[in-house]
């Protein structure tokens, strides 16, 4: 599986880019959030998702992984795919789309084009339990970004708790816990904190 491609920026626009890396360019598809933040660059690294079909392979790169889960979060419910995701996280970025799914703002996703109505409380019902999993905290009624470094410690936290046999939920909500405590906590002593609460 490819995690991230890191090279020169070949071609641009707003939903695609051409990444060369070692000789080899890829073709990847690109939210308008993403295309905003690597616009002005030279070379840039994004993170990839792959869509592997019978009769296609497609790549979908994102500027941040949060973007990127955010996307498989949104392809995870039925009636939403691959196409209607990135046209979702180019009209919202993922702090909108979670105070959105939050909020139940039906009408948020009624503005997107290719969502109804029925898709759109679809969309709310299955994706509001699964909030914690996306590195987006909330407090104070207002959603914040949890910073990048924060996000990959708690996602690897999290695989080594489940790994370890526990709970998903309560995983989660112990991590969030001590990271809200802690935010520039290691691996390590955050895997430690949690089995002791756990």
């Amino acid at each position: 599986m490819i995690e991230f491609i890191k090279g020169e920026i070949r071609d641009l626009n707003p939903t695609s880019v051409v990444l060369e890396n070692n000789g080899m360019g890829y073709f990847l598809n690109i939210s308008v959030n993403t295309y905003g933040e690597i616009q002005s660059a030279e070379r840039c690294c994004l993170y990839v998702y792959e869509a592997i079909r019978e009769d296609a392979y497609i790549l979908y790169g994102f500027a941040k992984p949060e973007e990127r889960e955010a996307f498989k979060q949104l392809i995870s419910v039925s009636g939403i795919g691959a196409n209607t995701a990135r046209v979702i996280l180019s009209s919202l970025n993922v702090a909108e789309l979670e105070q959105a799914i939050l909020s139940e703002n039906v009408a948020v996703f009624k503005n997107i084009k290719g969502i109804g109505g029925k898709t759109a409380q679809r969309l709310i019902v299955e994706l509001k339990d699964k909030i914690a999993k996306s590195g987006i905290s909330i407090g104070n009624g207002e959603v914040t970004l949890v910073k990048q470094a924060n996000n990959e410690v708690r996602t690897e936290a999290l695989a080594a708790l489940q790994m370890l046999g526990y709970q998903t939920a309560a995983a989660n909500k112990v991590l969030n816990n001590i990271l809200k405590d802690d935010p520039a906590i290691k691996v390590e002593a955050l895997i430690k904190a949690a089995l002791k609460m756990l």
